[in-house]
């Protein structure tokens, strides 16, 4: 999840119950409980997309039962409330944001919530339906970016990475860019028109739900971030949780084999699982 544009509306927060049963959040009534082989009822926050899909999926496989765990899933629609929700108990984990936006909520609000592992990554990418390369963006090639502060910063130091231009420390629009050697146009637009750009430009710079919900594929895709983004989704807890043995085995369940080769296959390419060794 790249730095996400904060929604001002929680549109629903449901919480799906998948067992009748329900447990303690403490880490010592989930040891015993464990010991007397009960599943054990881990509440999951979580957005829709791709957060919700991913932990259901872990459900749906059979890897929550087979690692002793009751998954109930708490969906949220905005990412304001997830952490405030987290640190007060009402979800033991939560799942929808990165490091950056855990830091950046830590500091803001005071809180010590813990990342526990990067689970996935809803890559930024520069997308095209003229060039099938990087290299074949021609002079003066018009490229749409997205125009909120965050994704426009995110987005510029794409493409530094990809060394077709040059930003300033800090840059968040296209005045800080400091080097242009092929003088690319670039056009500031609203993300969520992004997919219907590449209808006109040479390139977009488009983020997952948009990409998602147009249909892009990877194949469109001329450069996206890779395994070296700090902006990879993590599981986040309590810092009292750090070493509970269910948020242990949640987390193992969400970066298996089994979970990696599900989202490469659901999601075409425009999610990629953390690689955990």
């Amino acid at each position: 999840m790249r730095k996400p544009i904060l929604s001002t509306a929680l549109v629903a927060t449901a919480a799906l119950t998948l067992a009748a049963c329900s447990g303690s959040t403490d880490a010592d009534t989930s040891e015993s409980a464990a010991s007397s082989g009960e599943l054990q009822t881990l509440t999951v926050g979580a957005t829709a997309v791709p957060a919700g899909e991913i932990v259901q999926y872990v459900i749906d496989s059979g890897q929550a039962e087979a690692a002793g765990l009751e998954i109930e899933i708490t969906e949220f629609s905005d990412y304001n409330t997830p952490n405030p929700a987290l640190s007060e108990g009402a979800t033991d984990v939560n799942l929808f944001q990165h490091l950056p936006f855990l830091e950046d909520y830590n500091e803001n609000a005071g809180d010590d919530l813990i990342s526990v592992g990067e689970v996935y990554l809803p890559p930024l990418a520069l997308y095209s339906k003229t060039v099938d390369a990087l290299e074949d963006l021609p002079e003066g090639a018009s490229i749409a970016l997205p125009n909120d502060a965050s994704n426009e910063s995110r987005a510029l130091l794409l493409l530094q990475d990809a060394g077709l231009i040059e930003v300033a420390d800090g840059a968040s629009t296209v005045s800080d860019i400091t080097s242009n050697p092929s003088d690319f146009e670039f056009l500031e637009i609203d993300a969520a028109s992004l997919p219907a750009a590449l209808d006109d430009q040479d390139a977009a710079i488009v983020n997952f739900s948009f990409a998602s919900a147009a249909g892009l594929s990877s194949d469109l895709q001329l450069v996206a971030e890779g395994d070296e983004s700090p902006y990879f989704n993590i599981l986040a807890t309590r810092a009292e949780l750090a070493d509970d043995e269910r948020v242990a085995a949640f987390y193992a369940a969400l970066t298996s084999e089994e979970t990696q080769e599900w989202i490469l296959e659901t999601y075409s390419g425009l999610v990629v699982p953390a690689s955990v060794s």
